[in-house]
């Protein structure tokens, strides 16, 4: 029998102070139902996928957007060629409003392609859309928008805040927590089709004979369904299995955090996997223990025995100190 996710925990009527003090720190996913209900584009969404689409055709720029298009055979779900060398699908620049027709003319056919604008900058393509309709939840964060028919995004990670609002059609979200990695089966790190990696699993028919883990994450997963003015929380690392459900789906996201601003999470790994992973066994043990001391253990212990002045990079650093160590990195690994 298979193992339905646990639904992701949801509230209603968040305020800023609330989300700011618990909902993040917490560092927990959360649906917030009818979060942008109140927006012109969400109301339109309930109404009809042709009266949004409208809504954003009279406000297209026209500037380019990086659009991806997939055959029928992939059923929508993007993913690696059969060899592994490529991917299932070819990248285009469109704008919203060619996008949309696609969507629109695909949506007659019985077996149709897949078609999705892809992380959209609103600033860009759509600036009438950020007066209109403004985040309750935050001010600095810049909204991108992801419109398609019916599309599936394997399990991946953001290593920001993630709110996603749903803005017309359904999306179904399965989320695990970051501990659950080992048992996703993920694909290159530096290879992927969504540009982080992805579990290889295929959610629609897991072949657990090839993934047998992938049956402890299903059992530590969590779901939900969300409609047009619902957003969800979700937080950095954890991964997350987006499907579309219907012909014309638009979502638009918000990214925020100290390390997406800079991909300083993603830099570090990258620079302990050319360095430290072909290390021996013993050497990376060791070094495991320096990484959990100075920087995943209890920092308030590793520090408490010296003088705060003397502290340095072990102490709370300004924007001025992390410029100079990040130029004395950058020097360094420059000149290697």
């Amino acid at each position: 029998m298979t193992v339905q996710p646990a639904p992701i925990p949801e509230v209603a009527g968040l305020g800023r102070e609330r989300f700011e003090n618990e909902i993040v720190p917490a560092g927990r996913p959360l649906v917030v139902r009818g979060l942008v209900a109140g927006w012109p584009a969400a109301m339109l969404g309930r109404q009809s996928p042709e009266a949004i689409c409208k809504y954003l055709i009279e406000r297209d720029t026209h500037a380019p957007i990086d659009a991806i298009m997939l055959p029928p055979e992939e059923k929508g779900r993007i993913f690696y060629n059969a060899a592994m060398d490529g991917f299932n699908f070819y990248r285009t620049h469109q704008t919203i409003s060619r996008v949309i027709e696609q969507i629109a003319r695909y949506s007659a056919f019985a077996t149709a392609p897949a078609v999705a604008a892809q992380s959209a900058l609103i600033r860009s393509c759509l600036p009438r859309f950020l007066d209109e309709n403004p985040m309750p939840l935050l001010d600095a964060a810049e909204p991108r928008i992801w419109i398609g028919n019916a599309i599936t995004v394997p399990a991946h990670f953001d290593d920001a805040n993630n709110i996603a609002c749903v803005i017309a059609g359904r999306r179904r979200f399965t989320l695990f927590p970051p501990e659950q990695i080992a048992n996703l089966y993920i694909g290159p790190v530096d290879f992927a089709p969504t540009g982080a990696p992805i579990s290889l699993v295929d959610f629609a028919a897991p072949d657990l004979e090839r993934f047998p883990r992938f049956a402890e994450a299903r059992a530590q997963a969590v779901s939900a369904e969300l409609g047009p003015g619902d957003a969800i929380f979700i937080p950095p690392l954890w991964w997350h299995h987006v499907q579309s459900l219907e012909l014309c789906n638009i979502l638009v996201n918000y990214w925020w955090g100290a390390s997406h601003a800079d991909n300083a999470g993603l830099d570090c790994l990258t620079h302990a996997l050319i360095t430290l992973r072909r290390l021996p066994a013993e050497q990376r043990a060791a070094w495991a223990k320096l990484f959990d001391y100075y920087v995943f253990g209890d920092i308030e212990r590793s520090v408490a025995h010296i003088p705060a002045p003397r502290r340095g990079m072990l102490g709370p650093l300004g924007a001025e100190v992390i410029r100079e160590r990040r130029a004395l990195l950058a020097a360094k690994l420059g000149g290697k």
